[in-house]
């Protein structure tokens, strides 16, 4: 049994929000840079400031976006990890003692009416799954509103499927610049109405080499980057060639008469780290 203290916990989820917010992920930086090289006028000045932009902000640790977004946390506790305390009290702190002590801007509000500042950008979104071993992965995803707002589900029905790639594509189109692009596009199909939207969360955060094992699944993220990326919409919504630097499918089981689909839009910041302790 391995035991892990809640002041780690809190430690580690604080440096990974500073992380997150200030450094992009290497595949991401240079799937970037190779996008700047098959572009031209607007849109390849636009790519070149988005790295300067990026390496800037992991050489003075200020954050790549003003928007440091609403923190979604990933877990996967081992059944052999003992800890002497509230897993999800922990990451709570760390995500406060992060946006405080990284000076991150605080947007989340405590109730969605009356809309008023929790000052430390908690509480943050947790997902937590069971897993067999003695290990603690926490995933940090801050979520920025330019890039979810632009997201959407749709309830399709069974016979809608060659229909997906449609719903995905004028997610795309209606998001515009919005979400502020190249994006990284994650589509979830599948489980029913909250399930479909976790998977394409889950989505984005998958490398950008990495393909699905599932030959649908492969062939349809292939085609929609292709089609995406021949919208024309390019860096920023401004035009070019680069709408999407990868489209990832992710699939679950669902009941016969049902056929939930989602889209989860992830800007070109890309933000998540990852810790194993």
């Amino acid at each position: 049994m391995k035991k892990i203290d809640i002041e780690t916990i809190q430690n580690e989820v604080a440096k990974l929000c500073i992380e997150a917010c200030t450094t992009i992920e290497k595949d991401i930086l240079q799937s970037i840079k190779t996008a700047l090289q098959q572009e031209s006028g607007l849109s390849k000045e636009i790519l070149s400031q988005i790295v300067e932009n990026d390496e800037l902000a992991k050489k003075e640790s200020i954050p790549m976006c003003q928007d440091t977004g609403i923190v979604v946390a990933f877990v996967e506790l081992g059944n052999e990890v003992y800890i002497n305390g509230s897993l999800e009290d922990a990451i709570q702190k760390g995500v406060a003692k992060g946006y405080t002590e990284g000076y991150l801007r605080k947007s989340v509000v405590e109730n969605p009416l009356h809309r008023i500042n929790t000052q430390d950008n908690t509480p943050a979104v947790i997902h937590i799954k069971h897993t067999i071993g003695d290990h603690l992965k926490i995933t940090i995803c801050p979520k920025g509103a330019g890039s979810e707002n632009m997201s959407k589900v749709k309830m399709m029905n069974p016979s809608d499927i060659d229909n997906i790639k449609q719903f995905v594509i004028q997610t795309i189109i209606e998001a515009g610049g919005r979400a502020c692009p190249p994006l990284v596009v994650g589509v979830g199909i599948g489980g029913n109405l909250e399930k479909c939207a976790l998977l394409s969360k889950e989505a984005i955060l998958r490398p950008l080499d990495d393909e699905s094992p599932d030959p649908y699944a492969k062939k349809l993220e292939q085609e929609l980057k292709k089609e995406i990326n021949s919208l024309s919409i390019g860096p920023m919504g401004l035009g070019g060639k680069t709408t999407a630097l990868a489209v990832k499918v992710n699939l679950y089981p669902c009941h016969i008469a049902s056929l939930p689909v989602a889209v989860n839009l992830q800007c070109h910041a890309s933000r998540h780290k990852v810790v194993i302790l």
